[in-house]
């Protein structure tokens, strides 16, 4: 009985997730357009921001004596976000892929998946480790900051009145639909915990398996939603800026509270953590992720967690 009630919860969480992930959309596009800031900005900030706080919830309360759930889920999420996020979504419809992302954005989501190799060399990622990359945060966000400025276009003053009103509904549309997402992803994950002990899961395997995939399902149903409504620019933003923030701000936090100890093995799933990214630089030449690359990445993720299982 009590496995049939933790099933039910986590459809629960999954159908909140949908409504969560459709509202910070909506909230964040109407947003993009008032500032006249690009989607793809706006997916990398707050899109990217709102579908992290999953991540973010499960590092913190893993901090101390779990600590190595922190570099699983965080390892596992990104490696998701690519392989199951980006894979689906290009099987679905083909996602056109802006010059600047591939020239700017995934090379800087590369650096610090780099960085944070570098700072587990030792076999920890001790609380000064942790200031470093909420650092490099800062730098990200003036960098983004900076970036939505050079992207803004003048307002207009005509409108200067209609934009309370506007801001008021949009920021309240991405508060319900982070909060949404939060509560969704908690009851999606902790139930799916519990659902895989009862099947003799190890807590190594939940890390990199069930809890990524869980606290990836935000970035998973918003991508999706906002594909589906021809926004594809914060659909690809938010993946990027996902595994940015999953890195610096999460690892960043988790490892400052009380530092992360890093297994040796761990640098495999780091190594196919760096390949996953690398493959989003195979859209270069076209500036399309398209259906082949698409099932491409997918099988490779679906090879990822059997290798994951059995190893």
């Amino acid at each position: 009985m009590d496995v049939v009630i933790n099933a039910v919860l986590t459809i629960v969480g999954l159908v909140m997730l949908c409504f969560g992930g459709n509202w910070l959309v909506s909230g964040g596009v109407a947003i993009a357009k008032k500032f006249r800031i690009s989607n793809l900005v706006i997916g990398m900030t707050i899109v990217a921001y709102g579908t992290s706080t999953p991540e973010l919830a499960a590092s913190v309360a893993a901090a101390g004596e779990h600590s190595g759930i922190i570099l699983g889920n965080i390892i596992g999420s990104n490696i998701a976000n690519v392989g199951m996020v980006i894979g689906i979504a290009a099987i679905l419809v083909p996602l056109a892929v802006s010059k600047s992302v591939l020239r700017k954005e995934i090379p800087i989501m590369l650096g610090v998946s780099f960085l944070l190799v570098l700072v587990s060399i030792d076999g920890e990622i001790s609380a000064y480790d942790g200031i470093l990359l909420l650092a490099g945060l800062g730098v990200f966000g003036y960098y983004t900051f900076k970036d939505a400025m050079k992207h803004r276009e003048e307002n207009n003053a005509s409108s200067e009145k209609s934009k309370n009103n506007i801001y008021l509904k949009s920021f309240g549309l991405i508060g319900i639909g982070v909060v949404l997402l939060y509560v969704g992803a908690i009851l999606t994950v902790d139930n799916a915990v519990i659902l895989a002990q009862e099947f003799g899961m190890s807590e190594k395997m939940i890390g990199l398996t069930v809890i990524a995939i869980g606290t990836s399902l935000p970035e998973l149903i918003t991508s999706l939603i906002a594909i589906r409504k021809g926004h594809g620019d914060i659909g690809v933003g938010n993946i990027i800026g996902s595994n940015i923030y999953n890195i610096l701000m999460i690892m960043g936090i988790g490892a400052a509270l009380g530092g992360v100890m890093v297994a040796p093995d761990v640098f495999i799933d780091y190594a196919i953590m760096i390949v996953f990214s690398v493959s989003l630089l195979l859209a270069l030449k076209t500036g399309i992720i398209n259906r082949i690359m698409g099932v491409y990445i997918t099988v490779g993720y679906a090879a990822y967690l059997i290798f994951t299982f059995f190893n």
